[in-house]
């Protein structure tokens, strides 16, 4: 897979690009990520890629010229005419599990990180395929949205995870929050590990285990737990 990330802040993607397993998926080449600086693609002296709205108001618009050239010299460079390109934005339909297992079946992805106050609309009517948002809440950009989704798709990606298993029941894969986990010690300060867990039997294990995120589904999400009963 090619990730591509168009921002304006690349400072703040180096560090979690260059760590645990995003780090090995590229080393890998399991996934190849590219940084794409919009700043590169200003023509002023100052490297200006915001600016005031029209029609006054607070806060910086992202400025279209350099967006426009930074996707459309990307597009020739590294074959995206045919990409979609998903901004991330507050205003997007919210970014889940089974997104994420989406995008992770196709072979590129174009992030456009969304920018203060806003971005200018011609470069949403123009360039923007579809809009994505990772909670009803406020940040300075789409940096750190788009490191969410980066890490959400590459962990699903064959091979990301020494384990597969371990992703594909992770919680919301399966429709449900994933049950609780032990490791050794059994006896820690007199707080012991459910007997079933060290049964050996499989079976009663994997009861316990459907009983327990039914019950921390229902208690923590009752959103999901509804939709997973009524969905037969």
């Amino acid at each position: 897979m090619e990730i591509h990330v168009i921002t304006g802040l690349p400072k703040l993607l180096h560090g979690p690009l260059n760590e645990s397993i995003i780090e090995r998926a590229q080393k890998s080449k399991i996934v190849k990520i590219y940084i794409h600086d919009i700043r590169d693609y200003a023509t002023d002296k100052h490297k200006q890629i915001d600016d005031y709205p029209y029609g006054g108001g607070p806060g910086m618009i992202l400025k279209p010229e350099p967006v426009f050239r930074c996707l459309e010299s990307i597009q020739v460079e590294y074959n995206l005419s045919d990409t979609h390109v998903t901004l991330l934005t507050a205003a997007g339909k919210i970014f889940e599990q089974k997104t994420a297992v989406e995008f992770s079946l196709r072979d590129k992805l174009v992030l456009l990180c969304g920018h203060y106050k806003g971005i200018d609309q011609r470069i949403i009517d123009n360039l923007v395929t579809e809009q994505i948002s990772i909670g009803d809440f406020i940040l300075t950009g789409g940096e750190l949205p788009a490191m969410c989704v980066i890490d959400a798709v590459v962990r699903l990606l064959p091979g990301a995870i020494g384990d597969f298993d371990s992703a594909d029941t992770d919680s919301f894969q399966t429709g449900l929050l994933d049950h609780p986990h032990y490791t050794r010690p059994v006896d820690f300060r007199g707080m012991k590990v459910p007997e079933v867990l060290t049964s050996g039997h499989h079976e009663k294990i994997e009861k316990w285990q459907k009983a327990r995120s039914l019950a921390i589904t229902e208690k923590l999400r009752p959103d999901l737990y509804n939709k997973y009963v009524n969905s037969d």
